[in-house]
């Protein structure tokens, strides 16, 4: 009888007579030709009665005079003398009166088979009989994170509008869409958040922009994000706008991410005229927006907080300059833009050779340094020209860029003896230094 428990090897055989053979036959061939061939520890007979040589299986099919069929050995012996074993099937020429032949086709490990089984049946267990409910230990950590995330969400205003709690205490706050944005800015410790919940942005929220320092609007990178930002130029009081990249949304962003979107913010001056319809702007005599200029904080010192004890209180520069514009005839108002346009920047064959630059950049937000030859020399972005311009060593005569003339940046340029400044608008400029040309795009 074949011991399942002990085999380890099963020889494969086929065999072939030119007659017909029964199972008996090949039996008594294998034992009987095999019989002294091998020696005493090899011999058959005693290795069935051993254990280590297992039941043969016989299995053969007569047909047209001819018969066909194969032998399964089992054998608990190690890979050597089971080779030998196998190959001494071989020598087997006649079974009974027919001559036979006997071709080894190959040896099974049985427990390779077994392992295979027991991978195959693991895998089903794993895959269907844990419980699905229970949690990992990554599961569990993050669970808690997001229910202290929960507790650590505040409410703002009459509205319960979703907020981080340092939107209270802090100068500066960034403003995101929806409740998943605080969330997530929440998750990696940026808690000066608070959410407009949609295209409506809550008054409680417009009055909080107007009180705060600094106000970042922090967006998805899609079309509803540039619609709520839209809004808030035109509701609030914005300074830097922040988007997520192309197609991602602020709740679905890595810690790398967000830190990388909030670095690339850029001051809403730059591209007010993205989100603002021209029937709702106007510009002043400098090119400023009316609209941003109304809706911008007036940053006054701590010392004119505090009402002077006199009884005649002193009014500040800004106001006196705006009564006094309001005494000036209003022909002389309506000609004045026009004048100053016109003195601004004239134009000339000499600045037209500027077009093409000025032209290449409108819409890039980006800025060129040009030489003495109209050679490009270096480009950066419009957020990072301040910085840039302070550092470069290298001769500049003109620079190009797509954004607004503002005085820092001209102070600058004339400080490194740049020649022209040409910008898509300029902005508030009390300030103009004679050897620096200040000029737009639109006057090339």
């Amino acid at each position: 009888m074949q011991n399942t428990d002990t085999t380890k090897y099963i020889i494969h055989s086929k065999i072939s007579a030119d007659g017909v053979i029964e199972r008996p036959d090949i039996v008594g061939a294998i034992f009987g030709q095999t019989e002294g061939l091998l020696g005493s520890d090899l011999d058959l007979r005693d290795l069935q009665k051993t254990g280590r040589i297992g039941r043969i299986e016989v299995v053969v099919n007569a047909k047209s005079g001819k018969t066909k069929g194969t032998i399964l050995i089992p054998s608990s012996l190690d890979k050597v003398e089971t080779s030998i074993l196998a190959a001494s099937l071989e020598t087997i020429d006649r079974v009974g009166p027919c001559s036979a032949k006997i071709e080894i086709t190959h040896i099974e490990d049985v427990r390779a088979t077994k392992r295979q089984h027991i991978i195959e049946r693991a895998k089903f267990i794993f895959k269907g009989m844990f419980d699905e409910n229970l949690p990992e230990s990554q599961e569990i950590a993050d669970e808690v994170r997001q229910s202290v995330r929960i507790e650590e969400m505040q409410f703002f205003g009459k509205n319960k509008v979703p907020c981080g709690p340092a939107v209270f205490d802090s100068d500066a706050i960034i403003v995101v869409e929806g409740r998943a944005d605080v969330l997530n800015l929440l998750k990696y410790g940026i808690k000066n958040t608070i959410c407009v919940g949609g295209t409506n942005v809550p008054p409680e929220v417009a009055d909080l922009t107007k009180k705060k320092d600094t106000v970042t609007a922090f967006t998805d990178g899609d079309r509803g994000g540039e619609l709520i930002i839209k809004e808030l130029v035109q509701v609030a009081n914005i300074d830097y706008i922040a988007r997520a990249p192309d197609g991602k949304s602020v709740e679905d962003l890595v810690q790398k991410e967000i830190i990388r979107s909030l670095r690339q913010k850029v001051p809403v001056e730059q591209v007010i005229d993205k989100y603002l319809s021209k029937e709702k702007t106007s510009q002043d005599d400098n090119g400023r927006v009316q609209r941003l200029s109304s809706n911008r904080k007036e940053r006054r010192p701590a010392s004119d907080v505090k009402r002077p004890t006199s009884s005649k209180v002193k009014r500040p520069a800004r106001d006196r300059r705006r009564d006094k514009r309001k005494n000036i005839p209003e022909k002389v108002q309506k000609e004045e833009p026009a004048a100053v346009q016109k003195s601004k920047a004239t134009s000339s064959p000499e600045n037209k050779r500027f077009k093409t630059h000025a032209t290449d950049l409108i819409g890039t937000f980006s800025a060129r340094f040009l030489d003495s030859g109209d050679n490009v020399v270096n480009e950066t972005a419009v957020r990072d020209l301040v910085s840039t311009l302070k550092d470069y060593q290298d001769d500049v005569k003109t620079v190009v860029f797509d954004g607004v003339v503002t005085q820092r940046i001209l102070d600058i340029a004339a400080d490194k003896g740049i020649e022209r400044l040409i910008g898509a608008k300029v902005g508030s400029v009390t300030k103009r230094p004679a050897s620096v040309k200040v000029m737009t795009a639109s006057s090339l």
